[in-house]
C-alpha cells in the first residue's frame, strides 16, 4: 500500500513538473528550434528537485516533444515530426464509425480554411495561391496543407495538421483529384466566390477523394 502510494505521489510530481515547463514555454514564448533551459535552471526556477526535472524532460523526449543534442542542449521539436501522434490514430481509428467523423471533421476545417482565406486574404496573397496551383503538380494532402498555411488563423491550421496527421493513419493511398479541379478552386477563391469555391471542394475534389 505504502509502495503505491509513494508510486502515484511520484507520478503525480514529474506530472506537475511537466506541466510547470508547458507554462514556462508558454510565458517565455519558446517554439520548435529553440533551447531550454538546462536542467539546473529549470530546477531553480520551477522550484523542484533535479531528478524530478530529469524526468519530466525523459518523458518530453520520449513523446518526442523534445530532443537533447549532444554537447548543446535540450530543444524543443515540432510534435508533428514525430510518429506518436499517427502511432496513437492506428489505435482508435480502428472503430469505422471514428473514421467517418475524421473525414466529416477535416471537411469543416477544410471549408473554413476556404472561408477565411475569401474573407482575409489580400489580392496577392490569392494570385499567388493561383499562379502556384498552375505551376506545380501535387496531391490532396499537399494542396490543403498548402491552404491550411496561408489562412491566416493558426490555430486552425494547427488543428488541420493534427486531423490530417490521423486522416494519413486511416489511409492507405493519398488521394488525387485532377490538376484542374485544383485550378478552378484557386479561380474562386481569387475571384472571392465562396459558394463556388465550396462547391469545387464538395462536388469535385472531396468526391474525386472518396472514391480512391
Amino acid at each position: 500500500m505504502n509502495d503505491l502510494g509513494t508510486s502515484n505521489q511520484s507520478t503525480k510530481i514529474y506530472l506537475d513538473v511537466v506541466e510547470k515547463i508547458r507554462c514556462m514555454m508558454e510565458e517565455d514564448h519558446l517554439i520548435p528550434g529553440d533551447k531550454l533551459p538546462s536542467e539546473r535552471e529549470l530546477s531553480e526556477r520551477l522550484n523542484v528537485g533535479r531528478s524530478s526535472v530529469r524526468e519530466a524532460l525523459r518523458s518530453l523526449e520520449l513523446l518526442g516533444l523534445i530532443e537533447t543534442r549532444r554537447g548543446e542542449g535540450t530543444f524543443i521539436k515540432d510534435f508533428q515530426e514525430h510518429k506518436l501522434v499517427e502511432l496513437l490514430g492506428t489505435f482508435f481509428l480502428q472503430n469505422s464509425k471514428v473514421k467517418e467523423d475524421l473525414e466529416e471533421t477535416k471537411e469543416l476545417i477544410e471549408i473554413d480554411c476556404l472561408r477565411i482565406i475569401i474573407s482575409t486574404s489580400s489580392d496577392e496573397t490569392l494570385r499567388n495561391l493561383a499562379a502556384w496551383t498552375e505551376q506545380n503538380e501535387f496531391d490532396d494532402e499537399m494542396f490543403f496543407k498548402h491552404i491550411a498555411e496561408i489562412n491566416h488563423n493558426r490555430l486552425i491550421e494547427r488543428i488541420w495538421s493534427i486531423v490530417n496527421t490521423y486522416s494519413k493513419a486511416a489511409r492507405t493511398i493519398s488521394a488525387r483529384a485532377k490538376g484542374d479541379e485544383y485550378c478552378s478552386l484557386a479561380k474562386a477563391l481569387l475571384e472571392r466566390n465562396e459558394e463556388e469555391a465550396i462547391h469545387i471542394y464538395l462536388h469535385k475534389i472531396r468526391n474525386m477523394s472518396k472514391s480512391v
